[in-house]
């Protein structure tokens, strides 16, 4: 078949399901502008979607790849991660080839966001879809008078059959802040990163892509734009404080997120900025 893009009800809202090529597929729902599924042609489900997650917009989605803006985590005055996770998006370009199928993604400022954050913007999300690949790209636009600051991130839950048995390689060298040790800056001076415990890492000026491997399964992360890598997994006791996660879901999951946390990009009257996350089946 051809690839293709039909709206559909997924989780009982509405959303979009792009069929790529060999059965490739993804779907992005409206609430949110959220990638919540993303198989590839062995059939293999590649992101982790909380069983006990929320559809009806009270809270954000718990799992996918979350829009984190205009604030990343905690790092200032809005809620947290800012306000975009829990916004309605609508679509604004549509397009498949023989070999992708690509959706962008609006939206835009109004009373409630200048509530929170006096700041006219737009926000864009293009999602593509090849037959082994995503390629995610944030663009935010300046569409007031003044100029604006913003933290963000593409917040990925990646599913894992059993996060003890996974590495992520390409961190070696950098330096990250480590939520687990008080905010404390550390160098990373292990060849792979493991799981053994809670991890809630950023880490700064990353320019090398990441690999994750757990036996059979490989994903490669690659970054543009975006200057800083997040790593997290909440471990047994950061999961069961989470009431839309089940008890063992820290199990199958790992956050790598392509993020601005450290130093906000200050954006021009005008001007836009890009971020691209690019996901890869190895």
């Amino acid at each position: 078949m051809k690839p293709s893009i039909e709206s559909i009800v997924f989780q009982g809202i509405p959303a979009w399901r792009l069929n790529g090529p060999r059965g490739a597929s993804a779907v992005i729902t409206r609430l949110g502008g959220q990638v919540l599924s993303w198989q590839t042609p062995d059939g293999r489900e590649r992101l982790f979607l909380s069983e006990q997650a929320v559809f009806d917009g009270s809270i954000p989605i718990r799992g996918g790849i979350p829009v984190c803006f205009p604030q990343f985590a905690a790092l200032g005055a809005l809620p947290k991660h800012g306000f975009l996770r829990t916004r309605d998006w609508s679509s604004v370009a549509e397009r498949c080839g023989d070999d992708y199928a690509l959706i962008t993604l609006e939206t835009t400022d109004d009373e409630v966001t200048r509530a929170l954050w006096p700041h006219a913007f737009r926000a864009e999300l293009t999602l593509m879809l090849a037959a082994d690949r995503i390629d995610l790209e944030f663009c935010v636009a300046n569409t007031g008078d003044t100029p604006f600051s913003f933290t963000g991130a593409l917040h990925a839950y990646l599913r894992l059959l059993q996060v003890e048995d996974a590495v992520l390689e390409g961190l070696y060298g950098y330096d990250y802040r480590d939520a687990t040790q008080g905010d404390r800056i550390v160098r990373d001076s292990g060849t792979e990163v493991v799981v053994a415990g809670p991890l809630e890492r950023v880490y700064h000026d990353v320019r090398r892509p990441q690999l994750l491997k757990a036996g059979n399964y490989s994903l490669g992360i690659q970054a543009q734009g975006f200057p800083d890598v997040v790593v997290w997994n909440p471990w047994v006791e950061g999961c069961a404080a989470l009431p839309d996660m089940p008890a063992d879901g820290w199990r199958h999951m790992l956050c790598v997120e392509a993020a601005v946390a450290r130093q906000p990009v200050t954006l021009p009257a005008g001007e836009e900025w890009y971020g691209r996350q690019t996901l890869v089946a190895v």
